[in-house]
């Protein structure tokens, strides 16, 4: 059951999710969750009701101190809030309305009854009138850290992956929460997008400030948003700095990341055609225009 305060009237609502665990390495995927809602001042509306999804032997409840200095118990469990978001590109002269509202989930992965998880999910998403849900993950890869960060992509909605290079869900094998919404979705009246970043494994420990961004421009990408970075770009360059710093302390890691820079710009020189190239500009221009708009850094890659 999901514990409501009360339920908002929203203006063409999508849902952002991310769930830490399995699907969140350096906690990267629930970190850019948590930067939308502190940048855009989201305001908690409902949870998940912790007794049904949760084992609390594996997440154990915390005792906290409350503004007034009380202790509480706060429960591990899915948190929804709500945030208003500046569309990037509303055509001058046009009814449109100027924002939109994106509604947050951010939680723990559920230990049990997933598909009842899932459904409540849904349910929600049509209540409150949102069409499309973004999930977030984040993965453990054999990538450098020196070069920008891979996001993969995937809908199963044909007309997504052509408006935005999106591939079709393909994984075979052990999946987390994510893999189960989307596969679930394809039988919904609600289309999901899955964004995973891939984390330097050799540095796995969180944060990971560049995977966070880079699901972040991702998001703006896909819903045409424009979202303040705030101390986000800089905090990449110091974690790439810092990492920089820690492997040249290290013959054999140093040596590692060169392979690694070496095969990945191997692996990308067949992607260098003319369409690729074209694609990756018209995002460069289009990102460029909302921080031009917003006055925002945009960071490294």
């Amino acid at each position: 059951m999901i514990e409501l305060e009360e339920l908002p009237e929203l203006v063409d609502p999508v849902m952002v999710a991310a769930f830490e665990g399995w699907n969140d390495a350096a906690d990267a995927a629930s970190n850019a969750v948590r930067h939308l809602a502190e940048v855009l001042d989201a305001d908690l509306f409902g949870a998940m009701d912790a007794e049904d999804y949760y084992d609390f032997q594996v997440n154990r409840p915390v005792l906290a101190l409350d503004d007034e200095g009380e202790r509480e118990i706060v429960w591990p469990t899915t948190r929804f809030s709500v945030a208003r978001v500046p569309v990037a590109n509303q055509r001058p002269g046009t009814s449109e309305a100027a924002y939109r509202d994106v509604v947050l989930v951010h939680g723990i992965e559920p230990n049990m009854r997933w598909r009842s998880f899932c459904e409540e999910l849904f349910d929600l998403a049509r209540d409150l009138g949102v069409t499309t849900i973004v999930s977030l993950g984040a993965l453990l890869a054999d990538v450098p850290h020196t070069r920008p960060v891979p996001v993969s992509g995937s809908s199963s909605n044909e007309d997504l992956q052509g408006s935005h290079g999106l591939d079709k869900p393909t994984l075979q094998g052990p999946t987390g929460i994510n893999g189960v919404l989307q596969e679930m979705a394809r039988h919904e009246d609600i289309d999901l997008v899955s964004f995973w970043a891939a984390v330097p494994h050799y540095v796995a420990q969180a944060p990971c400030p560049k995977a966070t961004l880079a699901l972040i421009r991702r998001i703006e990408d896909v819903l045409d948003l424009t979202i303040p970075l705030g101390e986000l770009p800089e905090e990449a360059r110091a974690w790439e700095t810092g990492v920089d710093e820690l492997a040249a302390e290290d013959a054999e890691v140093a040596e590692y990341v060169r392979t690694l820079e070496e095969a990945k710009d191997t692996a990308e020189l067949p992607e260098a055609s003319g369409e690729a190239i074209a694609r990756e500009f018209e995002r460069y221009l289009r990102r460029h225009e909302r921080r031009r708009r917003g006055g925002g850094d945009d960071g490294p890659a």
